[in-house]
């Protein structure tokens, strides 16, 4: 399309409502879609042809004045995002537009991904979701902040390393609650599992090396973290140059730390640990 072509369809379409014709950096025409709904401008997407921006400005009058629309009549036909539909549908039914696909409940809100996917989270993390776009990768979940993708779990105590059912749980058994209770840390520190000995709970915990070797089974969370720390020191002293990550024990004193750190017993295995040793103390 030649630029005498473009201005004569520009000046056309200045009578379609809703409707704004823009430029590319190339000069490449396209049209923008916007409305004005409660003295909020909102803006709807950018399109094609006139036409199409023309009928997402319909559509969009339409969800906020038929209040009998909800979100199960989206069809993937429609000429506006699904995204945009929440926004929308939030704004007419709860007066509060939010530029992320959020729809408020009584006690929650729902972070909608699509149709068939939405996230449940507290009211108190509602300023933070509204500004910040949530990303899915399989069922691991993450938003862009300061220029990092940073996973969504991370906000709830739930480490990187951390396996759903043996580092934490959601308690109904719902993955895509992430209200704080319904989450469970039942292990907050590297290397240590709750496990059940002999009809009594500890916490075991293990070091990989060559595989997974056993450093100790401990009565108190605190001290299977500790423990682990003291195994990666005797190992560093051994020569084992290895990228471990401490435990950060929070809110303890490090008069404290010190003691436990002394009177912890740690495994034969790690302590006689050579090395040239290629057996697994499992």
């Amino acid at each position: 399309m030649d630029n005498k072509t473009n201005k004569k369809k520009t000046q056309q379409d200045i009578h379609l409502k809703g409707v704004f014709p823009a430029h590319r950096k190339d000069g490449a025409l396209y049209f923008r879609a916007s409305l004005t709904y409660r003295g909020k401008h909102i803006s709807l997407g950018s399109f094609l042809s006139p036409e199409a921006a023309h009928l997402a400005y319909l559509t969009g009058l339409e969800l906020l004045s038929r209040a009998e629309t909800n979100l199960l009549h989206y069809q993937g036909s429609s000429p506006l995002s699904f995204e945009k539909w929440v926004c929308l549908l939030n704004f007419r039914d709860n007066g509060i537009y939010f530029g992320t696909p959020i729809y408020m409940g009584q006690k929650l809100f729902y972070y909608y991904l699509s149709p068939t996917l939405c996230l449940k989270f507290d009211l108190d993390d509602l300023f933070y979701y509204s500004s910040h776009k949530i990303m899915c990768r399989g069922r691991h979940y993450f938003v862009a902040d300061y220029g990092m993708q940073v996973n969504l779990a991370s906000r709830y105590g739930i480490k990187n390393y951390a396996v759903e059912g043996r580092d934490y749980r959601f308690i109904n058994g719902d993955p895509t609650d992430f209200r704080r209770e319904n989450l469970e840390i039942l292990n907050r520190y590297h290397g240590v599992v709750r496990t059940k000995k002999k009809g009594q709970y500890c916490y075991t915990v293990r070091i990989h090396i060559r595989g997974n070797y056993l450093v100790g089974r401990y009565s108190s969370e605190e001290d299977a973290a500790i423990a682990y720390n003291k195994a990666i020191d005797i190992l560093r002293q051994k020569g084992i140059a290895r990228n471990y990550t401490p435990n950060y024990i929070e809110g303890m004193s490090p008069s404290r730390y010190a003691d436990i750190y002394t009177r912890l017993e740690i495994s034969p295995g790690i302590r006689n640990y050579r090395p040239s040793t290629f057996r697994n103390n499992q």
